[in-house]
């Protein structure tokens, strides 16, 4: 009788728990949300954060106030966001680079993003897009391929520095093509692309936005997309995964909030996001800035998560690029 008596006990306490959890979910949120981007206004980071902000405020009832703590590729910021109260009212516009590849790239973080993070929804992915000067006689992936082969080390891409996308995009070529490259890092891709159209560097896997309009004008030559589905924004252009398989170096873009918050607010959060990237109005946003919409379950997000820190390791690892 004793140990059926605190059976129903402790079952009425679960359901009281569940029943105040749901409860939570339901009113909140109470409050304005603060929603952390680890980068400096401007970038591709803060473009999709600001748009779901506005959105998100819309459908909550209540403000979600930006807040860009940029610094050390966005180690900063998500290192805040980690060590924040797990309550729903901080959230993290995470992307690539703090969640999945800075953990293979520097010694000592002050956060895990496995551990440390709960998975919402992955918002969006953007490719990068190989790019070359147009005295380079190279016009698709093949042809690239033999002549990194037939002269090796002698072509040089640049890239937004050290473990940036353009850099790790390069390296996930080497390692699937076989070939060496020279990687040249510079301390930003504007002047990166200064010098591809220069002539001092012969290619370069550039950001979408910032490379289409001298593809445009004929100054640069695009070749193909990093992505493993071809971009909508230009679907005429290949993927490099069409030549290469199981090449994918897409830059993504996802919401996390700190571990802990309680379930019923992160399904409350999750919901939200997938039902503003149903919505024609924000697709069509998000397209026009070269960014692809996207949307997950938690689960997805986290198993993705994990597969991109796995990838991005082995990258790290087979190009000798030593831990900060």
């Amino acid at each position: 009788m004793k140990n059926t008596a605190m059976v129903v006990i402790a079952c009425g306490a679960s359901g009281f728990a569940m029943s105040a959890m749901n409860a939570l979910a339901q009113i909140y949120p109470t409050k304005p949300i603060r929603m952390i981007v680890a980068y400096p206004p401007g970038g591709g980071t803060d473009i999709v954060g600001r748009m779901m902000a506005q959105k998100l405020s819309e459908n909550l009832g209540q403000t979600v106030v930006i807040d860009n703590r940029g610094g050390a590729a966005g180690s900063i910021g998500s290192e805040i966001a980690a060590k924040s109260v797990a309550d729903g009212y901080t959230i993290l516009m995470g992307n690539v680079a703090p969640n999945a590849i800075n953990v293979s790239l520097y010694a000592k973080l002050g956060y895990d993003p496995v551990k440390d993070f709960e998975p919402v929804s992955l918002v969006a992915s953007t490719p990068n897009i190989l790019v070359v000067n147009q005295s380079l006689a190279v016009k698709t992936v093949a042809d690239l391929v033999a002549l990194a082969k037939a002269k090796p080390a002698t072509l040089n891409y640049p890239s937004a520095g050290l473990g940036s996308s353009s850099h790790l995009a390069g390296e996930l070529f080497d390692n699937l093509a076989g070939v060496k490259m020279v990687h040249i890092p510079y301390k930003g891709g504007g002047p990166a692309l200064t010098d591809l159209l220069g002539g001092q560097v012969q290619l370069m896997f550039a950001t979408m936005p910032a490379a289409m309009p001298h593809v445009r004008s004929n100054r640069l030559r695009a070749v193909a997309v990093t992505s493993n589905k071809r971009s909508q924004a230009m679907p005429e252009l290949p993927t490099i995964g069409e030549t290469l398989k199981g090449y994918d170096a897409s830059t993504w873009y996802g919401v996390l909030v700190p571990a802990r918050t309680p379930r019923p607010i992160v399904m409350r959060l999750h919901g939200e996001i997938v039902k503003i990237l149903g919505v024609i109005e924000t697709r069509d946003r998000l397209l026009a800035q070269g960014f692809e919409p996207v949307g997950s379950t938690p689960a997805e997000f986290a198993t993705y998560i994990n597969s991109e820190i796995v990838k991005w390791g082995k990258v790290i690892k087979a190009a000798g690029i030593k831990p900060e």
